[in-house]
């Protein structure tokens, strides 16, 4: 009886470390700085960069890790953000070669270059995923990363 009681506390220790990650909250990445807007070319033609923060992987945090990727234009009104994965079945989409649309490699979904579905017979339930965008301090690019379920016609964000 001793001998169990002297064992709860290492018990305890490690049933609390075990469950760890189910405890934690999902901590919402915000905004990430992503690149300076001298490297976004003027007149429309988007550019693709990778998003990296924060990633919290069971009991692993990584300070600088590739979460994702987005893709960057400049507009009339500012700077757009497209999420890259295909809201079809999350496969990455690229830029045409002719630079005119976007295209996914995997069902052939194709995009106008604002993110709009371009084609009826595509099998994307929605258009891309625009993210939220600033330009901060005059040349910082900072997007609101986040991905979304695919194969769904409304836009819901994974958790």
């Amino acid at each position: 009886m001793v001998a169990a009681l002297a064992g709860l506390p290492a018990v305890g220790t490690g049933v609390t470390t075990l469950l760890d990650p189910l405890r934690r909250r999902r901590r919402d990445t915000g905004m990430v700085l992503v690149t300076r807007l001298a490297l976004l070319p003027e007149g429309g033609s988007p550019r693709k960069f990778t998003v990296r923060a924060e990633r919290v992987d069971g009991w692993t945090t990584y300070d600088d890790a590739a979460i994702g990727a987005v893709y960057l234009r400049r507009t009339g009104s500012g700077v757009q953000a497209l999420n890259v994965a295909c809201p079809h079945a999350g496969c990455f989409v690229n830029l045409a070669p002719d630079g005119s649309r976007f295209a996914c490699p995997c069902h052939k979904s194709s995009f106008d270059l604002d993110g709009r579905i371009n084609d009826p017979a595509s099998p994307a339930p929605r258009d891309m995923d625009a993210l939220d965008v600033q330009v901060r301090n005059g040349d910082e690019v900072w997007v609101g990363f986040r991905n979304f379920r695919p194969g769904q016609k409304e836009k819901t964000p994974v958790a």
